[in-house]
């Protein structure tokens, strides 16, 4: 019993993590890909939607996601100075040609 109510404390104390979909452009560091997400924006002043592009570095632990993967990342406490995500889940694996 105690187990379970650790586990939900835990969920509502660290409150809402955003969870966000990329793509896997970069695996050569050990246990740490970079993920660059795409957004359509639309600009204020010329009322164009622009595509903004951001790269997020996360966490994968078992060096499992390879470039071109679709993978969802979710925010988490700083791992070292610049990795602030971890990768939850595979989404899409590219088809082999």
């Amino acid at each position: 019993m105690t187990a379970e109510k650790e586990a939900t404390e835990t969920t509502d104390t660290r409150g809402a993590r955003r969870r966000i979909v990329g793509i896997v452009t970069s695996d050569k560091m050990d246990k740490t890909v970079v993920v660059m997400v795409e957004r359509r924006v639309k600009n204020r002043k010329f009322h164009k939607y622009v595509t903004e592009r951001v790269k997020f570095k996360a966490h994968d632990e078992l060096n499992a996601m390879k470039i071109g993967d679709r993978v969802e990342i979710i925010e988490s406490r700083p791992l070292s100075r610049t990795k602030r995500w971890r990768v939850t889940r595979l989404v899409e694996r590219p088809q082999e040609v």
